[in-house]
């Protein structure tokens, strides 16, 4: 067997895990590697920022479900990777990063570039490796790769000694990978499905809590099949939007601090809950004492450890949910032949309440562009095939209630991390992955601020994504909190963002199509004229209403029952109707 260096070793690895695209910029330790890149059919796309990098990786494993690759150097190149790390990895997203390290007999010295990157992850990592024999690369490369996209996903590190990567060695990839300790279960038990059909069948105020593990484990369908025949009606998380489709009869929208108030009244009041691939984040259940007080609860996750984590799991079904859910739907369909609940007198109530609160926004009264309202229009006019790509905060909320979702991966947020800057870079990844597909960056002018520097990235690369920026002068989720909460005192809120920068001119600088929108009357014809253009990024300042808000809205550590849609902070509900 020919003799090659880590680095070779390294790119065959990649090649050989089937990597078509990896996301990067080069530096002094991982600069071996970037020799055999040169020659290699990987497509490296070399971007402006580490962070951007991990972002890019992360929007093209949502957008194509494959495992997204990310390339830094030591030190500060490998730091700027924790953000997209830990990100994905709250979000259960396929990533692998590899990292250059310095050589192996000056770890532990404080050398030039060092940083222990392996240490700083283990939080928030699924796994990581250091690596500083070549001949261990292949078979860290396979595993990681398992790793990442096996059982719950996440991110996994490699990191490589220089010297690693510069000696000889002989390369053997293992094409079948077995962990001790690691075996994910797949298939679930056949009595815990039994026990789940038969609560089914007792229930008389179900409702499917959809999370987005239904759209990690492919299931779209089978969730469709089971609300199908079982008509209970569905609440898809933040995470979820898309796993079922918003135009269906039974859709009640998204819980949540900021769901619909039908979507959060059904859980307070639900009988059961058949929890798929939720985790009962404090987003979704607020004050978790006072969360669903009346339901038995079917927790079904691939993750056993997310199992009565947060709330009491009276069914457990573990294991892959597409599995679950072929199991879930015949045993159901015969649970329910012998006994049928009637469901028309919860089905009526809950579809009065979406009825009667519906969500909706205030024109403003001076005559200014309203930000929902160029978010619905951008949907409309996009199209249920475009993907979106959301930053986080206000924008972030409105992208996901005024928007329909009616197809898995055509929703990308940085849910559980949420991380400001994370909407263009992934944009760029989504794009990358779904050459065809039209991607919008749903951004906010804080949030763009952070990250814009990847259209440059874009432009060089023939990444044509396009970016609406929805330009409040403002950190204004934050300001929202100020206005209720702090007796509108707005510290360190105010960005100023309609005079510096000039996004128009700061998009054009950088390769890319600046358009600006300030009038209601333009918004369409705005959007359209961005939609006409697909050779090029394309960078939409839409200047919007200030003081816009997000409703409903649940506040912090208050529980669900008190959700409000109004300024005035009055709750939907009186307590004694609860």
């Amino acid at each position: 067997m020919s003799k090659i260096n880590g680095a070779q070793s390294l790119v065959n690895a990649l090649e050989a895990a089937g990597v078509e695209v990896m996301f990067g910029i080069p530096g002094g330790a991982i600069l071996p590697a970037y020799d055999p890149i040169f020659d290699s059919k990987i497509r490296h796309i070399l971007v402006r920022h580490e962070q951007g990098a991990g972002h890019a990786a992360t929007g093209y494993a949502q957008a194509t479900g494959r495992v997204g690759v990310c390339i830094a150097t030591s030190g500060p190149g490998a730091t700027n990777l924790v953000t997209p790390l830990a990100d994905a990895q709250m979000d259960s997203v396929p990533i692998v990063a590899i990292t250059g390290q310095v050589p192996s007999l000056a770890i532990g010295t404080d050398a030039f570039q060092e940083a222990d990157i392996r240490g700083v992850t283990m939080p928030v990592t699924k796994h990581n490796y250091l690596i500083t024999d070549p001949k261990d690369i292949p078979r860290a490369i396979a595993e990681a790769f398992h790793i990442a996209s096996t059982g719950r996903p996440g991110a996994v590190l490699v990191d490589i000694a220089k010297d690693a990567l510069q000696k000889e060695t002989t390369f053997d990839y293992p094409h079948t990978v077995s962990l001790a300790g690691y075996n994910p279960v797949i298939e679930p038990k056949i009595e815990a499905v039994r026990d789940a059909a038969a609560l089914i069948a007792q229930s008389k105020k179900p409702v499917l809590y959809v999370g987005g593990g239904v759209i990690k484990a492919e299931a779209a369908a089978e969730l469709m099949q089971l609300a199908q025949v079982t008509g209970i009606p569905v609440v898809t998380t933040l995470m979820a939007r898309g796993a079922f489709p918003d135009s269906h009869q039974q859709h009640l929208g998204m819980p949540g601090m900021h769901g619909t108030v039908a979507a959060v009244t059904a859980l307070q009041k639900a009988d059961l809950l058949i929890t798929l691939g939720a985790r009962f984040d404090d987003r979704v259940t607020g004050k978790l004492s006072t969360f669903a007080p009346n339901a038995k609860i079917i927790h079904a996750d691939i993750d056993p450890a997310e199992i009565g984590k947060n709330r009491h799991a009276d069914v457990a079904l573990i294991g892959d949910l597409k599995n679950t859910l072929r199991a879930l739907v015949p045993a159901t369909k015969v649970a329910l032949a012998k006994s049928a609940p009637d469901l028309t007198p919860w089905l009526n109530e809950v579809y009065g309440w979406r009825k009667k609160f519906p969500l909706g926004y205030d024109k403003p009264a001076d005559g200014s562009v309203s930000p929902q309202y160029v978010i619905e229009r951008i949907g409309k006019i996009s199209g249920p095939d475009t993907i979106f790509a959301a930053g986080v905060g206000q924008h972030q909320m409105w992208a996901s209630q005024f928007i329909g979702y009616e197809k898995p991966r055509t929703w990308l947020n940085s849910g559980g991390l949420g991380t400001m800057g994370y909407a263009v870079p992934a944009a760029m990844g989504a794009k990358v992955g779904a050459p065809d597909a039209t991607v919008w960056a749903i951004d906010g002018d804080g949030c763009f601020q952070m990250t814009n520097q990847e259209l440059v990235t874009c432009a060089l690369n023939n990444i044509p994504i396009k970016v609406a920026v929805i330009n409040n002068e403002s950190l204004g989720m934050v300001r929202q909190w100020q206005t209720l909460f702090y007796n509108q005192r707005y510290s360190n809120t105010d960005l100023h963002s309609k005079r510096i920068p000039d996004f128009k001119l700061l998009a054009e600088a950088m390769g890319c199509v600046g358009l600006r929108c300030e009038t209601p009357g333009d918004v369409d014809k705005t959007i359209e004229a961005a939609m006409a253009i697909n050779d090029r990024p394309v960078v939409v300042d839409f200047n919007v209403h200030r003081d816009a808000m997000v409703w409903p809205m649940v506040a912090a550590g208050t529980s669900n029952d008190e959700i409000t849609v109004a300024r005035s902070m009055a709750p939907v509900w009186d307590s004694q109707e609860l």
